[in-house]
C-alpha cells in the first residue's frame, strides 16, 4: 500500500505544480500532523485527488489476486489461444511430412472412437488436446500436491500425444497465460477445504468453457446444477432406498452411477453428505461409485474435485478415483468391450474402467442429463449423435406408443438418458434426475408417459417450473428458472422407483412448487424440504391417475374427439371441415429471406446466392481433383456470408446452381400485425409445405384462418390473414384457407400472375353438409361457414371449455346450437 501511495503522491504533486488547486482529501490515521519521512514506522500523511488511490489500489489488487471481471477478460484471451492451439495442431497432424506425429495422432483418434463413440471427429480430438494443454496448469495450481496428472489415465494419454508434438513448440502459445495461472494459484492458496476449491473450479469452468468452446456447450446442453437440487435428489434417493429396499447409499452392493457427471457435483455432494458413513466411504469410493463424462475439461474437473473431497473427509495419502471414465454413456456396450485390448494402447486404462463399470451392478443412477434435441444452425456443424442400440430401444417403447406424428423430441438427450437408465438398472433400482419438464404434459410425450407407468412402481415428480417459452400471465407464473439463464425450459426433479416385489405399478406422485416464485425463492423451498419426505410431511403430494390418452396434467374433455376437426392429415378419409391446410413458411434463414425493405432484401439474397454459387464451383473443382469433399468439413460456414440448412447442403451436393427471380419477392405476415417482404423460393425456403396451393405467388390474395400449432405451449390463439404467413406468425401456426389453387406445372413457375390457376373451395363438401344438418330449412354457403368458424374460435366459452384439448390438438368443431339468425350474425360480423 505504501508503495502505491508513494507513486500516487508523486504524481499528484506533479499535477498540482502545473495546475491550480484541485479538490483534495487528507489521508491519515487521525488528525493532520507533520511527518518525518526518514523515520521508520512513522505515520504518513498524503494528499490525493478523490478516487485516485482507490483506482490505484484496486488495479494492484486485481493484478495480484484476480476477480470475476478480471477472469472474464482472461476467458476471452484463453478462447483465442485455444483456437490458436487448434489451428496449429490441425496443421501439424495434417502435414504428411510429420509422419510420426500423424501416425500417433491417428492411432489416438482410433482409440478415442472406440472408447467414446464412432462419430468423434479429428477436429473434436484436436479440441480436446487444446483443452488439455491450456487447463493442466490450472489444475496443478488449484490442487497443488495432488498427483492427478501423473495418475489419471486420460491425462497421461493426452500428455503422451502432446509430447510427440512438442518439437513444434506448442507451449509458446501459453506463455502469456502465466499471470492467469498465477492468479488461480494465488486465489486457491490458503483454501484448505474442498467446497472453497469447488467454487473456484465452477467459476473457472463456467467463464472459460462457454467462451472457449461454445458449440460443445450448445450440443451437450451443459449447465451447472445448483447444490440445493443435487442435495435434494441425493437425500430423496437415500430415503427411497431405505423405504423400498431397507438399504442406504452407503450399503454394500448398492452401486451408484452418475452417467453425465459434468464437474462432479453429484458425486462430490454425495461424498460430503451424511448418507454414506465415514467407515463405509473407502469401500464405496474404490468399488461402488461410478461416473462418466464425455467433455474432457469437465472430466478433469470432476475427477480432481471428487478426489479432493474424498481426501478432505478420509485423509491419508492421495488415492485416485478409479470410478470415473472419459466416455460417451450412450455408446453401444459392444464397442466398449472390443476397445483397447493391448497394454500399449494409450486409452487402455480408461477402457478397462469402462469395462469394469459395464460389469458392475448399478442400483442407483443420479444426475443432470444434457438437454439437447439438435443444433440451432447447420452453420454450427454441431449435430447430435445417433445411437443405434439406444434409439432402437426408444423406437420399441416411447415412440411405439406415441400418438404424435413427429417423434423427434423423443430423441432429445434427456429422454435418451431416461431410456438408458431404465434399461441399465434392471429389475430393481432408482433413478434420480433433474431434467427438462416438458414431458409431463406435452402431447408428443404420451407414449413416454405410458412407458413410465408400465415400467416403474412409483414416479415422484417435483415440478420446479421456470418455462421461459411462455408469455403474458403464464410467463409471470413460471418466473425464475433454477438454472438461471442456463435454460429456458421448465425443470423438474424426477425420482423413478422400480421395485420388482411391489404390488403397485405406476403410482404417480406430483408436487408443483407454485406460481410467481423467483429462482432464489425456489431454491430456498428445495433446501427447506430437503427430500421427498419433506414434501410428504406437508401432505402436499398429489396422486395422479392418467386418462386413456396417457395425459397426467390438464386432462382433456373426451367429448371433444367426437367433433370433426378443422383438418386432418393422418386420416384422409376422415370427416373434416377443410380440404387441406398447411404450416406457415419455414425459411431457416429469416435474417436473409425477410426484410421490411424490398431493396435490402434483394441485396441480401443476391449476396447469399453469389456466395453459394462460388462454393458450388469450388466444390465441383475439389471433387474433380479427388480432394476430400465431406460436405460439413468442406463448406465455408461463415454466417455473415450464408446460412446453411439441410436442404441447401443437398442442393450443393447435387451441384445445382441458384439464380435470383425478381418475381419471387412477396409480402408476408411475419408476426401478428407485422408484414415484411419475403423471398419465396423452394431452394432458399427450407419448407414451404402446402403454401404454394394457398398463396402460389404475389399476384394471388387468399384469406386463411391461422391457429397455434399442436403443443405450442403459449395458449390457443387465432388470426385471419390474407398474405403468406411465417411458421411462427402464430407459434407453429396451422393455416386453413378459403380457397385452394392448382396449376399444371410447378406453382412457382407461374409467378407474377393470378391467371391460369384452377381454383377450388378450401372448405369441404363434408364440412358444408355438417353445418347444413343443423339448419335443414335454411340455405348456407361456404363463406358463411368460414367466417362463423373464425367467430367460434374467438369464443371465450369455447376456449375455456376445451382449453386442455386446444393445447394438445387442432380445433374440433361442435355442431352449432345457436339459432340460424345468431349463426348468420356471427358470420357476417366477421366478414365485414
Amino acid at each position: 500500500v505504501i508503495a502505491v501511495t508513494d507513486q500516487v503522491h508523486a504524481r499528484t504533486k506533479a499535477k498540482d505544480s502545473t495546475r491550480g488547486n484541485a479538490k483534495k482529501r487528507n489521508i491519515t490515521g487521525g488528525q493532520n500532523r507533520k511527518t518525518d519521512p526518514d523515520k521508520k514506522n512513522s505515520q504518513y500523511a498524503f494528499q490525493f485527488n478523490i478516487g485516485e488511490i482507490e483506482r490505484a489500489l484496486y488495479a494492484r489488487i486485481v493484478k495480484k489476486c484476480g476477480n470475476r471481471q478480471y477472469w472474464e477478460r482472461w476467458a476471452t484471451d484463453i478462447a483465442k489461444i485455444a483456437q490458436t492451439h487448434i489451428t496449429r495442431i490441425s496443421a501439424i497432424v495434417g502435414d504428411p511430412n510429420n509422419a510420426r506425429e500423424v501416425f500417433e495422432f491417428n492411432g489416438f483418434v482410433k482409440e478415442l472412437r472406440a472408447t467414446l463413440n464412432e462419430s468423434i471427429t479429428n477436429e473434436e480430438v484436436i479440441e480436446m488436446l487444446a483443452q488439455h494443454l491450456i487447463t493442466r496448469p490450472v489444475f496443478d495450481a488449484l490442487f497443488e500436491g495432488f498427483e492427478f496428472a501423473k495418475s489419471n489415465p486420460v491425462s497421461i494419454a493426452m500428455q503422451k500425444i502432446l509430447d510427440t508434438l512438442q518439437r513444434h513448440h506448442l507451449e509458446k502459445e501459453t506463455d502469456g497465460l502465466e499471470r492467469f495461472y498465477a492468479s488461480v494459484k494465488m486465489r486457491a492458496s490458503g483454501i484448505e477445504n474442498a467446497a472453497g476449491r469447488q467454487s473456484i473450479v465452477v467459476e473457472l469452468y463456467d467463464k472459460f468453457f462457454r467462451k472457449a468452446f461454445p458449440l460443445t456447450t450448445q450440443r451437450l446442453g451443459i449447465v451447472y446444477t445448483p447444490v440445493e437440487v443435487v442435495d435434494f435428489i441425493i437425500h430423496s434417493v437415500n430415503e427411497v432406498l431405505h423405504h423400498e429396499f431397507g438399504q442406504t447409499l452407503g450399503s454394500r452392493d448398492v452401486g451408484i452411477l452418475d452417467p453425465f457427471t459434468g464437474t462432479g457435483t453429484f458425486i462430490t455432494r454425495l461424498l460430503q453428505s451424511s448418507t454414506i458413513k465415514t467407515e463405509e466411504l473407502p469401500h464405496k469410493y474404490a468399488n461402488e461409485i461410478e461416473a462418466n463424462e464425455i467433455v474432457l475439461l469437465a472430466y478433469y474437473i470432476a475427477a480432481i474435485n471428487i478426489e479432493s473431497v474424498y481426501h478432505d473427509r478420509v485423509g491419508g495419502d492421495y488415492v485416485p478415483f478409479k470410478g470415473i471414465c472419459l466416455t460417451d454413456t450412450f455408446s453401444d456396450q459392444s464397442t466398449v468391450e472390443q476397445s483397447s485390448t493391448g497394454d500399449s494402447d494409450l486409452m487402455f486404462q480408461n477402457s478397462q474402467r469402462r469395462k469394469r463399470q459395464n460389469r458392475s451392478r448399478i442400483k442407483v443412477i443420479i444426475g443432470n442429463p444434457p438437454y439437447s434435441v439438435g443444433q440451432k444452425s447447420q452453420n454450427d456443424n454441431a449435430k447430435n449423435i445417433n445411437y443405434p442400440q439406444l434409439d432402437e430401444s426408444i423406437r420399441d417403447t416411447y415412440a411405439k406408443y406415441s400418438s404424435a406424428k413427429n417423434v423427434r423430441n423423443l430423441y432429445d438427450s434427456y429422454i435418451r438418458s431416461i431410456r438408458w437408465a431404465s434399461d441399465r438398472i434392471g429389475r430393481d433400482g432408482i433413478i434420480g434426475y433433474i431434467t427438462n419438464a416438458s414431458w409431463i404434459d406435452t402431447n408428443t410425450m404420451d407414449g413416454f408417459r405410458k412407458c413410465l407407468v408400465d415400467e416403474f412402481s412409483d414416479i415422484w415428480i417435483f415440478h420446479l417450473r421456470g418455462n421461459a417459452r411462455t408469455s403474458g400471465e403464464q410467463r409471470r407464473k413460471e418466473k425464475g428458472n433454477i438454472f438461471g439463464y442456463g435454460s429456458r425450459s421448465p425443470v423438474a426433479v424426477t425420482i423413478l422407483v422400480r421395485n420388482s416385489t411391489a404390488k403397485r405399478r405406476g403410482e404417480i406422485h406430483y408436487y408443483d412448487i407454485g406460481d410467481y416464485l423467483s429462482r432464489e425463492e425456489k431454491l430456498a423451498i428445495v433446501r427447506r424440504f430437503g427430500n421427498l419426505d419433506g414434501i410428504r410431511l406437508n401432505r402436499n403430494w398429489q396422486r395422479i391417475t392418467p386418462d386413456r390418452n396417457h395425459d397426467w396434467l390438464n386432462q382433456t374433455d373426451p367429448r371433444f374427439n367426437s367433433f370433426p376437426p378443422l383438418g386432418s392429415k393422418a386420416d384422409k378419409a376422415a370427416r373434416k371441415i377443410f380440404t387441406n391446410h398447411s404450416l406457415g413458411v419455414v425459411t431457416n434463414r429469416d435474417a436473409w429471406c425477410y426484410n421490411p425493405s424490398r431493396s435490402l432484401l434483394e441485396k441480401n439474397i443476391r449476396s447469399m446466392i453469389d456466395f453459394y454459387n462460388l462454393e458450388r464451383e469450388r466444390y465441383i473443382v475439389a471433387a474433380a481433383s479427388g480432394m476430400d469433399t465431406s460436405l460439413d468439413s468442406f463448406i465455408d460456414t461463415d454466417s455473415t456470408k450464408i446460412s446453411w440448412t439441410r436442404a441447401l447442403k443437398a442442393e450443393l451436393k447435387k451441384t445445382r446452381t441458384i439464380s435470383i427471380d425478381r418475381g419471387q419477392f412477396i409480402v408476408s405476415t411475419y408476426r401478428p400485425f407485422q408484414k415484411q417482404w419475403l423471398y419465396y423460393s423452394r431452394q432458399l425456403n427450407e419448407v414451404v409445405s402446402q403454401m404454394p396451393q394457398i398463396i402460389p405467388n404475389s399476384a394471388v390474395c387468399n384469406r386463411m384462418i391461422t391457429v397455434t400449432g399442436i403443443g405450442a405451449g403459449v395458449g390457443f390463439s387465432t388470426l385471419m390473414v390474407d398474405t403468406l404467413p411465417n411458421l411462427d406468425m402464430l407459434v407453429k401456426g396451422q393455416c386453413f384457407p378459403r380457397k385452394l389453387y392448382s396449376y399444371g406445372g410447378d406453382l412457382f413457375s407461374n409467378a407474377g400472375t393470378a391467371a391460369g390457376f384452377e381454383v377450388s373451395d378450401g372448405i369441404s363438401d363434408q364440412g358444408l353438409e355438417y353445418f347444413a344438418r343443423s339448419y335443414p330449412t335454411e340455405t348456407i354457403c361456404k363463406d358463411d361457414i368460414f367466417y362463423y368458424l373464425y367467430a367460434l374460435l374467438h369464443s371465450e366459452s369455447y376456449r375455456s371449455k376445451y382449453k386442455n384439448n386446444l393445447a394438445k390438438q387442432l380445433p374440433r368443431i361442435p355442431p352449432p346450437h345457436r339459432s340460424f339468425e345468431n349463426f348468420m350474425i356471427s358470420s357476417r360480423l366477421v366478414a365485414h
